[in-house]
This record gives structure tokens, sequence and C-alpha cells, in this order.
């Protein structure tokens, strides 16, 4: 009796199984449609070229966007890879470059290491927008994901993640 017991158990707990797996594949899964940047006009303004390669006459590989009315620039500067954002009239609005720790200045890694010394720095964002130069600093050990943000000397943790 308690053998019949067990098998029985042991064929309807299968079978839920098998239409809990069942189940599992007919739930659709939803997807995003694609995003496509395209450029309304076919030529790049000659202010708006000459002044990218006045601010950056090493760029190679410029890739060239329109982002609402102004000129979104992805390129490559030595190993970091960069975005430049002109106005229609060739003025700079900001400019990203994505390095690494050997591309921080010396008084910023100092900066970083004196408070986050046990931190390996896995990347180094430089971002320039109008006056202001602000670096973002990725930092990792073996346990957290640290966010730093640095502007005008001031240290600010933005972000601190528990690696599970």
């Amino acid at each position: 009796m308690k053998k019949q017991f067990i098998w029985g158990l042991s064929a309807v707990l299968v079978l839920l199984t098998a239409k809990g797996i069942y189940a599992q594949d007919t739930i659709p899964i939803k997807t995003l449609p694609p995003v496509t940047v395209t450029a309304t006009q076919k030529t790049i303004p000659e202010k708006v070229w000459k002044n990218f390669r006045k601010y950056f006459a090493n760029a190679e590989n410029p890739t060239w966007y329109m982002a609402n009315k102004n000129f979104l620039i992805k390129f490559m500067t030595d190993d970091k890879l960069n975005r430049a954002l002109f106005t229609k009239r060739g003025s700079l609005i900001y400019h990203i470059s994505y390095g690494y720790e050997k591309n921080l200045p010396e008084d910023i890694r100092r900066q970083v290491k004196s408070t986050y010394y046990d931190y390996t720095i896995t990347r180094a964002i430089r971002v320039n927008e109008a006056t202001r130069l602000i670096w973002v600093v990725n930092l990792e050990d073996a346990k957290n994901l640290i966010l730093v943000r640095l502007e005008d000397g001031e240290m600010e943790e933005v972000q601190k993640l528990e690696k599970s």
C-alpha cells in the first residue's frame, strides 16, 4: 500500500512538473523594437567639421549621428573611445572620453586611492562640459562595485553595489 502511494505521488509530481515546464514555454516574450539613429542631413556643416578637427586632430574613425538638432560624433583617440556633441553652429557642448586607470591624472588617481586603497580602478571616464571637468571612476574589489565622481577637488561616492 505504501509503495502504491509513493508511486502515485511520484506520478502526480512528474505530471505537475511537466505541465509547469510546458506552461512556461507558452508565455510570450516581449521584445523592444530596434532603435535606429539616422541623420536628416547628408553633409556635415563646415563649421562643425572644422571645429571637430580643431578640438580632435588625432581622432580616428569618426562616426557622425544626428541627436535632435546637434551632431554626435563617436571616435577613437589612442586607446580611448570618445563621444563629442556639437551644435549645428559648431560649438562643442560636451566631450566624454572612456579610459582606464592609466589615463587618470596622477593627482586624481592619488585622491581616489587614498580612500579606496584596496580597490582596483576598472574604468576612468572624463566628462568635459562647458567649464566643468568631471571624472567618473569605477572601482571594484572582491565584494563591491563603487562609482565615484570627482569635480573641483571634491570626491563623492555616487553608488555602491554588493556583488552577489
